[in-house]
């Protein structure tokens, strides 16, 4: 049987034999793969990939040429049809055209290699349910790519393709498609026929507008159009029932789009535009909103609606316009997150703003005279914490996803703290106001989830690795402790956003924050802070607020003035000599420019 079964099989292109150097492939991974019908070969620094894995299901082992008897398990006739390859992180210029001898394959990826095309017999694949082929070189897809009906998945973000084919339309089962990070300027109508898409991202591409097709897209839950040049959003982009998450930051949108039918959209994100005006039309649909982010933009006021918004958790509305707010917000039920830095307002105190959330909603609340007209108790009473005498505030957990302990005079944080939020995917931790020396290293149970950490106003000296574990952790407050560092291992929070650090005793800038390009807020106020690398802070392309007022700065580096996205950069209270007061008090553009003006040819 062998002997037939060589023959059968035999590889009849003349002269065809296997080179002595073809990249080796385990012959381990490749037994393995025929019983399992899966394949990873990433990180393996091949240049191409070698012919026994195209062949793998057309070509017998080489065992089978020897007379040997084989096990129910080895035998090679009763292979599994490989299903799954990946190619990923390795050096692959080129796929070859023998991909076609792998018809059942459901899942390739190629992603992190040097791919300038793509093979035609790619077409082929029919079964193919995956392809990822992001971060690579490719400048243009080919016409066969769109014979994969199947596709539920197509990632080709960070390649540098200018257009997508109209094609893509009929790729009707695709329900995510990420094209981030490329070079497009429009994208194809026929999107629109992509009724099943779940994930549509956009970000990072020079698009000037989106096309009304693909408000046709009625099953979309997330689109992100961040960092492109948009100036207006269709209205048409309403009519996308079942969207739940919006992403239309750092654009040039001078209006907030109205949303009448997005009844379920939860998180809005819209900071870094110059949107200047937000009224009741915008708010009056937006009932299940949670997130509302408008950063960076150039409002001057909110409307007393905000109060139609009893789903929010979180406002974010850092550097704007706002000399006040209203009252009103003090009693939105769920708001566990306020953000006003970088705004003129003029009648809350500062030290208020600087207590955090929970102290201003609670000022807020007490300067309403009476209650609004049709606003029954149940509102205000949603708003205030359990009881000081309650112990666990499981009214938070439950219903906010808060775990708050905070304002107790507590040394330790008892384990029965953490033990009531079992099961809670918990997404905020406020242990403030207490007396810990360490941070508790049980806050890397929630690791998964928390997003916001408060520890201000506590004894800390030092910033534990457990903390480090916490990476969807977008908000950190650690004012008002006895900080001197932050371990280099904050770098690993890829996602961070703001940073609070004032009042503390760091005499140096955080090296590690250097290292985490998502921060856009670093406050660093009432500190001993002698010196920033300008060089290094260039690299965090997205900051737009920097605290440094009331540091040890002898010299500010011209180099700072070349930090173009900082919208706000305070440096009052330092001992420098230039800039002078004067400049100071003309803003932050003034600021900058007198800087770059300085930087040495």
């Amino acid at each position: 049987m062998s002997r037939r079964g060589g023959s059968r099989f035999a590889n009849h292109r003349p002269g065809f034999q296997p080179q002595a150097t073809e990249p080796a492939v385990p012959a381990g991974l490749i037994k393995t793969a025929r019983k399992s019908g899966q394949l990873n070969l990433s990180n393996r620094e091949l240049s191409e990939v070698p012919q026994s894995v195209w062949r793998i299901n057309v070509d017998p082992p080489e065992e089978s040429h020897l007379n040997v008897s084989f096990s129910a398990s080895d035998r090679w006739w009763d292979q599994t049809n490989l299903t799954k390859l990946i190619l990923a992180s390795n050096k692959l210029q080129c796929l070859s055209e023998d991909i076609q001898l792998l018809p059942a394959l459901t899942v390739l990826d190629v992603h992190d290699n040097q791919l300038r095309s793509l093979p035609y017999a790619i077409g082929q694949l029919l079964n193919l349910q995956k392809l990822n082929i992001s971060h690579n070189k490719l400048k243009e897809l080919p016409d066969k790519l769109w014979n994969l009906s199947s596709l539920k998945t197509l990632h080709l973000h960070h390649n540098e393709l200018e257009q997508i084919p109209e094609g893509i339309g009929q790729l009707v089962h695709l329900e995510d498609l990420d094209v981030s990070n490329n070079q497009l300027s429009t994208v194809p109508s026929t999107l629109g026929e992509l009724s099943r898409l779940l994930r549509f991202n956009l970000a990072n591409n020079k698009l000037k507008s989106i096309p009304l097709d693909i408000s046709k897209m009625r099953s979309l839950k997330l689109l992100d159009a961040t960092h492109n040049e948009l100036e207006c959003v269709p209205p048409e982009l309403a009519k996308m029932v079942s969207l739940e998450q919006l992403y239309l930051r750092h654009n040039r949108l001078h209006h907030l789009p109205e949303f009448p039918s997005c009844r379920y959209l939860k998180e809005l994100h819209i900071g870094n535009n110059q949107i200047e005006y937000l009224g009741s039309e915008h708010l009056k649909n937006l009932s299940a909103i949670s997130v509302l982010e408008l950063r960076d933009n150039k409002l001057k006021s909110l409307p007393d609606e905000i109060l139609l918004l009893q789903n929010l958790e979180r406002l974010d509305l850092t550097n704007n316009d706002i000399s006040s707010l209203p009252y009103v917000l003090g009693n939105l039920p769920k708001l566990k997150s306020l953000l006003v830095e970088g705004n003129p307002l003029r009648t809350i105190r500062r030290d208020i703003i600087n207590r955090g959330t929970q102290e201003l909603l609670k000022y807020l609340r007490s300067r309403i005279e009476e209650q609004p007209t049709g606003q029954d108790d149940s509102c205000s009473a949603t708003a205030m914490t359990l009881p000081s005498e309650s112990r666990i505030n499981m009214y938070t957990i439950g219903t906010q996803k808060v775990l708050e302990y905070s304002d107790r005079k507590a040394i330790i944080i008892p384990d029965e703290v953490f033990d009531a939020s079992d099961g809670t995917p918990i997404t905020s931790v406020n242990l403030s106001k207490n007396l810990l020396t360490g941070v508790p290293f049980r806050i890397a149970d929630h690791k998964a989830t928390v997003t916001d950490v408060n520890l201000g106003f506590n004894k800390l000296s030092s910033v534990s690795l457990e903390l480090c574990t916490l990476e969807h952790l977008i908000h950190l407050d650690l004012r008002n402790n006895l900080l001197t560092s932050l371990p280099m291992e904050i770098k690993r929070l890829q996602r961070m956003q703001t940073v609070i650090l004032s009042c503390n005793r760091f005499k140096e800038f955080p090296d590690a924050l250097y290292h985490v390009p998502t921060l856009e807020t670093v406050l660093i106020s009432n500190n001993q802070v002698g010196s920033i690398d300008a060089i290094q802070l260039m690299q965090l392309d997205r900051l737009t607020t920097l605290d440094m007022q009331n540091n040890d700065l002898m010299q500010v580096p011209p180099e700072l003035g070349s930090c173009i996205t900082l919208r706000s950069l305070l440096l009052e209270g330092n001992p420098f000599r230039n800039p002078r007061a004067a400049i100071l008090a003309r803003g932050t553009s003034a600021v900058l420019e007198y800087l770059r003006n300085r930087i040495p040819a």
